[in-house]
Order: C-alpha cells, then structure tokens, then sequence
C-alpha cells in the first residue's frame, strides 16, 4: 500500500481514509471522482492522458469522453478551480490532464515503484461495485431485447411474404422467438463483459468475460433446445446455434466494448465500432458453418417437412434460389452488428447515467 495524504492549497486528501477536506470540512465527492482527483494529484506536475485515466479508473468499462469530462468539471466545482484560469487541474488539449498546484506529500513516502507506474492501489481505487454490474449486465441484457425485436420485425415480414399464411400470426411469433432468444442470449454476454470489471487489470477482459457468457449461454439454449425437440417432435436440428457461436460472437461484442473504450468520438462512434465487431463476428460464424438466428430459423423450417414458415424472400434479394449461403452470411452480419451495438449502446448509456449527472452517486 502507499501510505500517506496529500495537502495542496486548503485542502487536504486522505486517499486511504477515502476523504477530501478543505478547512477540516468534508468535501462531497463520489469515489470514482476522488479516485481521479487521487491519481492527478499523486501525479502532480505530470500529464496524465485520457486513456489512462479509462485503464485505472473505469477500469475496462465502457466509457466516453464525456464521462471523463463531467468528472473533471465536477472536480474543479469541488475545488473551485476555473477552467479558464486554472488553479489546480488544467487541460492538456486532446490528450489529458495535469495537476499545476504545488502538493506536498505528508505521513508517508512515495515508493519508488509506485512513483514509476503512477499506479493506483487497493485503497487509492475504490472497488468495482455490485451495484454497478448488476445495472450494467440488465442495461445490456435491454439492448439485446432490442435487437432481438429489431431482427424478429424483419425476419417476421420476410416470412409473412410467404402466400398461405397468416401474416399477424408469423410476425407475432417471430417477433416473440427472437427476443427470448435475444434476452437469453445477451443476459450472458452483457453479464459477462459486466463482470470483467471485477478484474485487475485491462479493457482486454472484456473480451474473455463476453466470450465466456456467450459460451455458457449458447451451449444451454442449445441443449435445452435440441431435448426439447427430441421430446415434443422426436426429432431436431443438431446445427442450430450454440457454444461456439456464442462464444465468437459474445467475444466480439467484449472487443467492441474495447473500442468503445478507446473511441474519442463519443456515443455514436463507439457503438459504430461495437456493431462492426459484432458484424465481423457474424460474417465468419456463417463463413465457418455455423448459424445465427436466420440460419437456424431456416435449418428448423426444412427439418419439418409440414412447416411453413420459409426465408426464401430473403435469399431471392441477393440473386439465391432459397436461403443460401450469401442470405446466411447478409443476415448473420446484421445480426451480429445489431446484436453488439445495442448491448454496447445500452451499457455505455447506464455508464452514462451512473456517472456522467450525478457526482454524489456510484459513478
């Protein structure tokens, strides 16, 4: 641990003790934003740039600029610092920020690793809460609701293209499979990346934690579905999507919060980024032989030989007789974009709302 306070100005801060006072008067800050104003002042002097700022102190979640840049201007409101005329933090245009107030470190001395790396320690950086994760799994669990009756809208008016059938019909039950289907699946992936903030370390464990809930994810629905099948019908398509499906396209999404991570364009670039990943994803599942949701809708459809339900307008768009290969790979992508920006989208918005409005809360 590295001991000691700092004293800059009125203000002294315990980082250990978790406190800012001014004049021996707490000072209300939430403990993200303490653990900011910790790591500038423990770097006093020194540029401390925006992406380390995401390494140490949102550690791997995903955040924009603009999360850093309300916890900024919460802490200069805090100090009474002035953007204009700083007193304490000043901005480095494009690339972070620097602690310009002359500090002096008391009860303690800095170790000479710690004064290397800058590194925060266990007190320094308050713990990633359950609260958090637990918001951040449903808000990406919600994102995957919506893509999944984004997907079910389009596949259902496909299918109500058919003559025979009960347009209303199709489309309702459609609609009504694929966001079950996306729930589960996104509950897993969305959780996963969620948990990765529990992790020492870096944004990388996004990755591991989306690939692991899309693993998990995939293989129960897929074996729940393939008995369920065996029961009801005596039969079922073994090919439907499953582990591994899971596992890609629940790593992709992980690396799309990565970018997210690292984007400097706010929002609307970081989901970008989450659904090229996803759509990347999705384009090898069907390039390797697996199946998505369309895929698997069309291998259950030939499996029955009474049903009726056929995607064959989707491949007659791309010049194929049925759904082919080329409608496989289209709308595997769709999926796997729609899929990874609607998670990322909606967790970068809790993240948002957890800590972008309100510096007395968990940000």
């Amino acid at each position: 641990m590295m001991p000691g306070r700092f004293r800059f100005d009125r203000f002294l801060l315990d980082p250990a003790d978790r406190q800012l006072k001014r004049d021996d008067a707490p000072v209300d800050l939430s403990g993200r934003y303490l653990d900011a104003l910790s790591l500038l002042v423990r770097e006093a002097g020194k540029l401390v740039s925006k992406d380390r700022f995401m390494d140490e102190i949102w550690r791997g979640v995903p955040v924009t600029d603009e999360a850093l840049t309300q916890c900024i201007r919460t802490l200069r409101r805090q100090l009474g610092d002035d953007a204009a005329r700083p007193r304490f933090i000043e901005t480095v245009p494009k690339h972070g920020y620097r602690f310009i107030a002359p500090v002096e470190w008391i009860d303690g001395e800095r170790t000479p690793a710690a004064a290397r790396a800058g590194a925060p320690d266990a007190e320094t950086t308050s713990p990633y809460s359950w609260r958090q994760f637990l918001l951040l799994g449903l808000a990406g669990t919600a994102g995957a609701g919506l893509a999944g009756i984004l997907g079910g809208l389009f596949y259902g008016f496909a299918a109500a293209a058919q003559p025979g059938i009960g347009a209303a019909s199709v489309l309702l039950v459609l609609l009504c499979l694929t966001l079950v289907v996306a729930l589960i699946g996104g509950a897993g992936v969305a959780f996963g990346i969620a948990a990765a903030g529990f992790a020492p370390g870096r944004h990388q464990w996004s990755i591991v934690g989306g690939a692991v809930g899309g693993l998990v994810v995939g293989a129960v629905v897929k074996l729940l579905g393939v008995d369920a099948f065996n029961l009801l019908f005596g039969q079922s398509p073994r090919d439907i999507t499953g582990a591994a499906e899971g596992a890609l396209l629940g790593a992709a999404v992980g690396f799309g919060a990565w970018l997210a991570s690292r984007a400097r364009g706010g929002l609307r670039r970081s989901v970008a980024a989450a659904g090229l990943a996803g759509g990347a994803a999705g384009i090898l599942i069907a390039l390797a032989g697996g199946r998505l949701m369309g895929g698997s809708l069309d291998l259950l459809a030939r499996c029955f030989p009474d049903s009726r339900l056929r995607l064959d307008e989707i491949g007659g768009l791309l010049g194929e007789t049925g759904f082919g290969p080329a409608a496989q790979a289209a709308t595997s992508a769709v999926e796997g974009a729609l899929f990874g920006a609607c998670v990322i989208g909606a967790m970068m918005l809790a993240r948002r709302s957890l800590s972008g409005g309100d510096p007395h809360g968990i940000p």
